[in-house]
């Protein structure tokens, strides 16, 4: 490891309080277990998988009314069972660390600080909006859907929910009616949470409208609960049996814990492929559970002392990751806004001001943080700020650099990747390391996480796709409404047969540390969030004029993102202001700002294969550099001269002297 390629070191003192080395220490002690360093304790991890889980549930005393028969009883994938026999509540978990001493929640929007609520008051919501559930006929098994922002309302939803053994999923506010209906309606969900509205980077977003849509798009909705944010005394949504939000919560029923089999669901997290409807993934309170008690605690060292932020929506998955910071007794600190309103500093005030301790970001905000040369530790008491997780995408050179020169050399650069699929990181942080330019520090523990080449064989120092060799306890259990499992196995399972394939490419270094080189297949992957290219063809190809279209996202060699959209036009047309700027509008209104393209290119039509399929990663890695031939056969394409003026604009793009 070169000298200048560290950008972090952590201080004896910090290694030895780290939770990962009480971990170790508490090994030794109890199991007689000792590793010469990280990547010795990650290879036990993975080749002795139940013994690790089985620590895994032990060291952190899982409080379960039926205890597991043993950790795994079988390692084939898909179908590993885990912990077979136990029962537990995940919600439960999330409120063990309650203390009067430190808030639970800490609340801001644009306009400041909202609330800080205790870990009583906490609880007492979620006692009460369970038990208004639970009037409503919620129980085991029923869904629970939210149109929230993030916010102390979601945080306490997903609590009583999960408490009822009842399923929930969300979405936030800025996505239309079409985009939320798509995710929940296949749900057929029993009761929505919902907001007024919300606001966004100086703006007001009046959703009382959207509200009534997406309950008449759901049938099997018979309660709905409105929270208005923006208008306290504002009038309801014309919808039936809809209660407001201080009803629903108001009351001190007590938040008691309904036990559920080890892998009933708790939540289902939406993740698109490149075509269809987007998929529900389904995800069990045990697994989620275990994964993320191990990946706070020992792989992002979190603890009760710690304010824990991410900056995110309800709809990512981060979301849930940051509300599982309860499981370790740390306090959210919880924005809703745009983290660059009303000026590039606004977020590092928040840090500042909140003592935030541990904050999660895209690697694109920091990469504008440095080309903006931003130096807030300059001005700003960042002194509390000890770790920085940078996710969603690939975090550049510079990116390290920026967070070790502006913010100081004693912040943890903690880059990870991993995904909504299994709601956790596969490689990641490693407290008691040194972190590297560039370099994700480690495999996490638990996770056989390798690359392989095109025969199935692993490889290092070179670029392969990223796969799991072993299951893990938060792969999902299924997706939605796949009872026989097929699109589940098609999805990860197809090209390795019984080995897990996520779709990224990566690379590792003989010591573990690892690349992310982006996405392998054709989901499009923008600043953390997936998207589906279908999502965007939908609203995009009903624009008069269009006759139809083929988005693609290309991970570029400075940290960003490049999604654009090539547009086929009906005879006659041109793509002027007026035609873009309407295809602009109609996927923003149908989906969300975020899935607005970068770029709109006329092309003279879209190339498909023989059997109708859009040519989406062929494109994009002409756009990455490779040559025609190793791309495409043209004898597999409808027509083959539609090829050309892909080529043309790929390579004008490639030769843009600021990209």
């Amino acid at each position: 490891m070169a000298a200048d390629d560290v950008v972090w070191t952590p201080t004896a003192e910090r290694v030895a309080a780290s939770g990962l080395s009480r971990y170790r220490e508490w090994l030794r002690e109890t199991r007689g277990i000792e590793h010469e360093d990280y990547l010795d304790l990650w290879r036990w991890s993975v080749d002795d998988l139940e013994a690790f889980w089985t620590s895994i549930w032990d060291h952190f005393a899982i409080d379960a009314a039926a205890p597991p028969e043993r950790a795994l009883g079988d390692r084939a994938m898909p179908g590993a069972r885990w912990f077979e026999g136990a029962r537990l509540n995940y919600a439960r978990h999330l409120m063990r660390h309650a203390r009067a001493d430190r808030p639970a929640l800490i609340a801001l929007t644009e306009a400041g600080l909202t609330e800080e609520v205790g870990w009583a008051e906490l609880e007492r919501r979620a006692g009460a909006l369970r038990a208004t559930l639970a009037a409503a006929g919620v129980g085991r098994g029923d869904r629970v859907v939210a149109y929230l922002p993030n916010g102390p309302s979601a945080v306490v939803g997903l609590i009583a929910c999960a408490s009822l053994g009842a399923i929930w999923s969300s979405c936030s506010p800025d996505f239309a009616t079409d985009g939320v209906a798509d995710r929940f309606a296949q749900l057929e969900p029993a009761v929505l949470l919902a907001v007024d509205g919300y606001r966004f980077n100086g703006g007001v977003y009046d959703r009382r409208g959207e509200v009534e849509r997406i309950a008449r798009a759901l049938p099997t909705v018979r309660l709905v609960i409105h929270e208005r944010r923006l208008d306290p005394g504002g009038a309801l949504p014309d919808v039936a049996q809809v209660v407001p939000w201080e009803d629903a919560t108001a009351g001190d029923a007590p938040l008691t814990f309904d036990d559920v089999d080890f892998d009933d669901p708790l939540w289902v997290l939406f993740s698109s492929g490149t075509t269809g409807r987007p998929k529900g993934i389904v995800h069990s309170h045990g697994g989620i559970l275990v994964e993320h008690l191990k990946a706070n605690a020992l792989q992002s060292d979190l603890s009760a002392a710690d304010r824990f932020m991410i900056v995110t929506s309800t709809t990512w998955v981060v979301w849930n990751n940051l509300v599982s910071g309860l499981l370790v007794g740390a306090t959210l600190v919880l924005y809703d806004g745009s983290p660059l309103f009303p000026d590039a500093e606004a977020l590092w005030r928040i840090v500042a001001e909140r003592r935030v301790t541990a904050l999660g970001l895209g690697a694109a905000f920091l990469h504008g943080c440095a080309k903006k040369a931003l130096r807030p530790a300059d001005h700003l008491d960042l002194g509390a700020l000890r770790t920085i997780f940078s996710t969603g995408s690939p975090l550049s050179d510079a990116g390290f650099d920026w967070v070790r020169d502006a913010l100081g050399p004693d912040v943890w650069i903690n880059s990870t990747s991993g995904g909504t699929d299994v709601c956790t990181s596969f490689v990641g942080g490693c407290p008691i390391a040194p972190a590297r330019r560039g370099r994700i520090q480690a495999p996490l523990l638990g996770v056989a996480v390798a690359a392989f080449d095109e025969a199935g064989a692993p490889v290092l120092d070179e670029r392969g796709e990223l796969v799991v060799t072993a299951p893990m306890p938060s792969m999902p259990v299924g997706f939605w409404n796949d009872p026989d499992g097929e699109r589940y196995r098609s999805s990860y399972f197809a090209t390795y047969p019984g080995v897990w394939r996520q779709g990224d490419f990566i690379s590792f270094a003989a010591d573990g540390s690892s690349v992310i080189h982006g996405r392998s297949d054709a989901t499009l992957n923008r600043r953390g969030v997936r998207m589906g290219s279908a999502e965007i063809y939908g609203p995009a190809e009903l624009v008069d004029g269009v006759a139809e279209t083929l988005v693609i996202g290309v991970e570029l060699d400075d940290g960003d993102y490049y999604m654009p959209l090539f547009v086929a036009l009906e005879p006659g047309r041109d793509l002027d202001d007026t035609l873009a700027g309407a295809i602009r509008a109609a996927i923003a209104r149908s989906l969300s700002p975020r899935h607005v393209p970068d770029e709109l290119l006329a092309v003279p039509g879209i190339p498909h294969t023989k059997t109708g399929k859009k040519l989406e990663v062929p494109i994009k890695r002409l756009f990455q550099g490779a040559a025609m031939d190793d791309v495409v056969d043209p004898a597999a394409i409808d027509d083959p001269a539609l090829l050309e003026p892909f080529s043309r604009l790929a390579t004008a793009f490639r030769s843009r002297p600021s990209r």
